[in-house]
């Protein structure tokens, strides 16, 4: 019996336990599902994520690309890119009318809400409704920070969540001013500007400090949109939009509506630039390929270009004198030009007409046919192989693989030299010395003077129907024109850190390609055409050498000459290709290479007309290099 009623007990206790949970439970679950409970869910991830922070209160991001300063040959600074950063500057240093301008625009209840706004998130749906797009944002300035400091700009749910927990963790962590302070310390306002100190130096060369009302508005109203409203864009749109700020201002009692109608009348206006703008192309062609040396852990590089400011003003000036005076030039849309010293010195360049229109480089980037500029490489080719210009060649009509090249003239001489089929850019000679000293060798020597871009074994190879950049095709010239050591094109003479460390240093490529007695042959060959062939309308009577092309229908004008201290290739077409109303590589833009080299060079020494060439009996073309061709072709002839 004692047995049985201690089981009884036991159950007894059992069930009176288990009441009292069931009694509890419902308890524990406000508790744990209530609003009691979402506060602590909430302050244990705030607390979580604050274990594994960044430090929010340095100035600078962590992760930015060095700032990269470009000065030209002579050191004098003339662009810079990169993430730009000024002084972290406490609230007490930056100018009293930026905060006022920021809550404004931005987050007019900052001192009231806890780093989130509901009643500022409903008036901007309210008005995105209203206006049937997003015409208003709800993010505060401690939400904004929070995206600056820790998130991506990834649009998720999970990101807007991290975000609002980071948010809370702010407000906790620093005060208002606190906040503040670190906001307007990191805020990007556009042009690579990080900091309204950066940004305010960028824009009006004076600190923050000194911002007036107006300067203070316009920077304000940047952060809604930094790349659309940034003055260097658009300063018009940019002081309409500090408009927009000011009322603001006046409608949360920051100044006065006088003050407002003061500042509207005397408009921000950006501090005079410290350069030119028709250095454009060339510093986006220098800044990508400096950071190809750089490290990227320098946070600023000075680069030394060897860019010379006079040289590409005389650039532009000559694109623009010889536009002017074209006949036809309304069918001409963009233009490009690169000139550099005989070892490859980039010391001017001009990718197109206006580079605010237009930002693609069409001196670097653009593969374009370059005709009978491309002859250079036959008839170096045929040099090589042991002919002299004086030697003799048909320009009779000639079919190749069931294609046939025309003249332009329409001429077809049986028996013309070298140095006058060359002179006079005659097609049917060009393609029957091509086939004659055989194309791999055409395409073989092309390469071995720097052309990448590829070069298909075709017989149209002879005329240029192979698209290659203009700024190749002009180093290759700078091989014959520097006696024939090969050239890379380059713009860049030094790297140094921001503390003076040496990161980089041009040296200069020393390997010969072409012998000497090519070379003045070659040389003898280009003075010729303009001379008296279809580059005189860049003869000066100096020293000038050249080679006119013009791809089919008119669709490609080129030429490329040198003199002894610049050689220069020239460009001008559509970019949709669109043919021309008859541009030849001899009219337009020889003229732009005689005026750049009057403007860029004009104390060339006068020089007698050249001696005639002494006449030889009969061609002769190297026996081994003959029977080198002729095994090449049989060897290709099995594959065909």
């Amino acid at each position: 019996m004692a047995t049985v009623a201690k089981r009884t007990t036991r159950r007894r206790a059992r069930a009176k336990r288990s009441g009292q949970q069931r009694r509890a439970w419902p308890t524990l679950r406000r508790l744990l599902f209530g609003p009691l409970g979402l506060v602590l869910l909430i302050a244990g991830l705030v607390w979580y994520l604050s274990l594994d922070v960044a430090d929010i209160t340095r100035g600078p991001l962590d992760e930015r690309q060095p700032e990269i300063t470009l000065q030209d040959r002579a050191g004098v600074t003339f662009a810079s890119f990169g993430d730009r950063y000024g002084e972290y500057l406490t609230l007490d240093q930056i100018s009293a009318w930026l905060p006022k301008a920021v809550i404004a625009v931005e987050d007019r209840r900052f001192y009231q809400h806890p780093g989130i706004d509901p009643i500022g998130i409903g008036r901007a749906f309210v008005r995105n409704v209203q206006a049937g797009r997003v015409v208003q944002g709800g993010s505060t300035i401690s939400q904004q920070l929070a995206k600056l400091a820790f998130l991506t700009p990834e649009r998720s749910l999970v990101r807007k969540i991290k975000e609002a927990l980071y948010t809370l963790w702010i407000e906790a962590r620093f005060d208002k001013a606190e906040i503040l302070e670190l906001y307007l310390n990191r805020v990007y306002l556009g042009n690579g500007a990080y900091g309204a100190d950066a940004a305010a130096r960028r824009y009006f060369a004076k600190p923050a400090s000194d911002l007036s009302l107006a300067e203070a508005a316009m920077l304000a109203g940047l952060i809604k949109a930094p790349s659309r409203y940034a003055p260097t864009r658009d300063l018009a749109l940019a002081q309409t939009r500090a408009e927009v700020v000011l009322s603001s201002m006046v409608d949360t009692g920051s100044i006065t509506a006088a003050e407002a109608a003061t500042a509207k009348g005397a408009p921000a206006q950006l501090a005079a630039p410290r350069t030119r703008a028709g250095t454009g192309y060339f510093a986006d062609w220098v800044f990508a390929e400096s950071r190809l040396y750089a490290d990227a852990e320098e946070p600023r590089l000075i680069v030394r270009t060897t860019l010379d400011q006079d040289v590409q003003s005389a650039a532009e000036e000559a694109v623009e004198a010889a536009f002017a005076q074209a006949r036809g030039a309304e069918g001409i849309e963009q233009v490009a030009l690169v000139a550099m010293s005989p070892d490859g010195q980039v010391r001017a360049m001009l990718g197109g007409r206006a580079y605010a229109a237009s930002q693609f480089n069409r001196a670097t980037q653009a593969e374009r046919q370059p005709g009978s500029a491309f002859k250079l490489f036959v008839y170096l080719a045929a040099l090589e192989a042991g002919l002299r210009p004086e030697d003799r060649i048909s320009a009779a009509p000639i079919r190749v693989n069931g294609w046939a090249p025309r003249n332009l003239d329409d001429a077809y001489p049986t028996n013309i030299s070298l140095l006058d089929s060359f002179a006079g850019s005659v097609n049917t000679a060009a393609v029957r010395l091509g086939e004659q000293v055989g194309r791999y060798r055409v395409i073989r020597l092309a390469e071995r003077l720097g052309i990448t871009s590829p070069l298909p074994d075709e017989p149209s190879l002879a005329l240029g129907s192979p698209e290659v950049r203009l700024i190749e095709l002009t180093a290759a010239y700078a091989t014959v024109a520097n006696g024939g050591y090969l050239v890379w094109p380059e713009g860049i003479e030094s790297i140094g850190g921001g503390n003076g460390d040496a990161l980089y240093r041009r040296r200069p490529v020393e390997e010969p390609v072409l012998e000497p007695a090519v070379v003045r042959a070659m040389t003898a060959m280009l003075e010729t055409t303009l001379d008296r062939g279809t580059g005189r309308e860049a003869s000066l009577r100096r020293f000038v050498a050249g080679k006119t092309g013009t791809s089919s229908e008119y669709r490609d004008a080129w030429f490329v000459g040198f003199t002894d201290a610049l050689v220069v290739g020239v460009w001008v077409g559509n970019d949709d290709g669109r043919p021309m109303p008859r541009v030849t590589g001899g009219s337009l833009p020889a003229r732009i290479f005689r005026e750049f080299i009057l403007r860029a060079q004009g104390d060339l020494p006068f020089r007698p007309d050249p001696a005639p060439p002494k006449p030889r009996e009969a061609p002769v073309i190297d026996a081994i290099g003959d029977l080198v061709d002729d095994v090449v072709r049989s060897i290709k002839g099995l594959f065909d």
